[in-house]
C-alpha cells in the first residue's frame, strides 16, 4: 500500500498540470475534453460520450488581455477564465458547457474567445414547480443533442445511467473523505485537501473515486493523534490560490468542513434512483441543492447549515472566503453572518481573489482569529 503523501503527491501533480492530464487521457482514450464552466452542470452528459469533462475555474496570473472584455469589477475566476481563453489555453477543447446563474456568466458565455463551440443552458430559479424540472428537461434535451452533434456519440439511456451511478459513487467517496480528513488534519492539511478536490476537475471521475478510496485507506491505517491547532469551517465559492490555502497550514487551522462551491457544494445532491427518465431525475438534482447563493432559497437556509456544520464537526469557526465582486455571495453574507452571531459562533470574512500574490491582509485576519480562538 502507498503512502498517504505519496497519494495525496498525485493528486497534487494532477490538480497542477490540467494540459498534461488532458493529453494522457486523449492519448488512452482518443477522446478528447469538453470544458465545464462554473458553478453546476449535468457532467454525466459529458461524461457519457467518452469526453473528459474538466473544470474551467480560473487560475493564477496576471491579468492583461482579459481587461479589454471584462469590467474590472467581474470576479477573479472570469477574470482569470478571459486571460487564459485569450491566451488560446481552452482552444483544444471539443467544447465548452456554459451554465448562466449569474450576470457575469452570462456575459461570458456571449464573449467567449476561444474557438471551441459554446453550448449554454439556463437553470431555471423558481426551483420548486414541477414546470420548472420539465423546463430543465427540455434545456438538457438541447444540451444533450448538441453534444452528441459534436462528439459524434449518440448518448444511450444505459451510457447515462452508467454516468450517473459513476457520479453518484465518486460523490460518496468524496464526503468520506471530507470526514475523515477532519479527523487527519496532520496528514491533510488545507492545501492537500484542496488538491484531493482540484484533481477531480481534471480526472474521469471512476478513476478519481479508485485514488480517493486509496488515500481513505491509507488514512484509516493511521493512528488518531491529538490536534494542537483549530477546527474551522469554510464557506463561499471557492478557496484558491495555494498561497492563500498555506496561510490555514501555517496557523494550524485545520478545515474541517466546507461549503465551498468548487468543492462540497458539488457533492451535496446525488441523482436519484427511480423509474423516471436519467434526464428527469438529473434535472431534480438542481430543485433538491440547497445552502447555495446562486440557487434561489427564499427560507434563506445557509446560515442554519452552516451552524449544523460547525456543531457537528466541533469547528472553533467559520470563515467565509468571499469571492472578490461575487454580487450572488455578497448577498447571502449579511443574513448567514447575523445568525451565526446570534448563536455565538465565532466567524471571520477573509476577502479571495484568483490572480493574488500577496496575503499580508488574510494572514493579519487569520492570525488575529488563530490567537483568539
Amino acid at each position: 500500500m502507498r503512502n498517504v503523501e505519496t497519494i495525496l503527491a498525485q493528486f497534487k501533480e494532477i490538480a497542477a498540470n490540467p494540459r498534461q492530464a488532458v493529453a494522457d487521457y486523449r492519448s488512452e482514450t482518443g477522446k478528447g475534453a469538453i470544458g465545464i464552466m462554473p458553478i453546476y452542470a449535468p457532467e454525466e452528459l459529458v461524461h457519457a460520450t467518452g469526453y473528459l469533462p474538466v473544470g474551467l475555474w480560473g487560475g493564477n496570473q496576471s491579468i492583461n488581455q482579459a481587461r479589454t472584455y471584462l469590467p474590472p469589477f467581474a470576479c477573479s475566476v472570469m477574470q482569470q477564465v478571459m486571460e487564459l481563453e485569450c491566451q488560446g489555453a481552452f482552444n483544444d477543447l471539443a467544447a465548452v458547457v456554459f451554465s448562466v446563474p449569474c450576470d457575469t456568466l452570462k456575459c461570458m458565455s456571449q464573449k467567449w474567445k476561444g474557438t471551441s463551440p459554446v453550448l449554454v443552458f439556463t437553470h431555471p430559479q423558481n426551483r420548486g414547480l414541477e414546470s420548472a424540472n420539465r423546463f430543465l428537461v427540455e434545456e438538457y434535451t438541447r444540451l444533450q443533442s448538441r453534444l452528441e452533434e459534436i462528439t459524434g456519440v449518440k448518448i444511450s439511456n444505459a451510457a447515462l445511467e452508467n454516468s450517473i451511478r459513476v457520479y453518484n459513487e465518486n460523490r460518496a467517496a468524496l464526503r468520506e473523505f471530507v470526514r475523515l480528513a477532519a479527523d487527519y488534519p496532520q496528514f491533510v492539511g488545507a492545501v492537500s485537501r484542496h488538491a484531493v478536490f482540484k484533481a477531480r476537475q481534471f480526472m474521469e471521475k471512476s478513476r478519481h473515486t479508485a485514488l480517493v478510496r486509496e488515500l481513505i485507506g491509507a488514512l484509516t491505517a493511521q493512528p488518531l493523534q491529538p490536534w494542537s491547532g483549530k477546527r474551522v469551517v469554510v464557506s463561499g465559492i471557492l478557496l484558491e490560490p495555494d498561497g492563500l490555502l498555506e496561510l490555514f497550514d501555517e496557523l494550524k487551522l485545520a478545515i474541517v468542513d466546507d461549503d465551498l462551491a468548487q468543492e462540497s457544494r458539488q457533492l451535496r445532491v446525488d441523482v436519484q434512483e427511480g423509474n423516471e427518465a436519467p434526464l428527469y431525475r438529473l434535472a431534480r438534482v438542481w430543485q433538491r441543492m440547497y445552502g447555495c447563493s446562486v440557487a434561489t432559497d427564499t427560507k434563506k437556509l445557509r446560515g442554519k447549515m452552516l451552524i449544523e456544520m460547525a456543531q457537528k464537526t466541533g469547528a472553533d469557526a467559520v470563515i467565509a472566503a468571499m469571492m472578490k465582486f461575487c454580487d450572488p455571495e455578497e448577498w447571502d453574507y449579511p443574513i448567514y453572518f447575523d445568525e451565526l452571531e446570534k448563536k455565538g459562533v465565532r466567524n471571520l470574512m477573509i476577502e479571495v481573489d484568483q490572480g493574488a500574490t500577496s496575503f499580508e491582509q488574510a494572514r493579519t485576519r487569520l492570525q488575529s482569529l488563530a490567537e483568539l480562538l
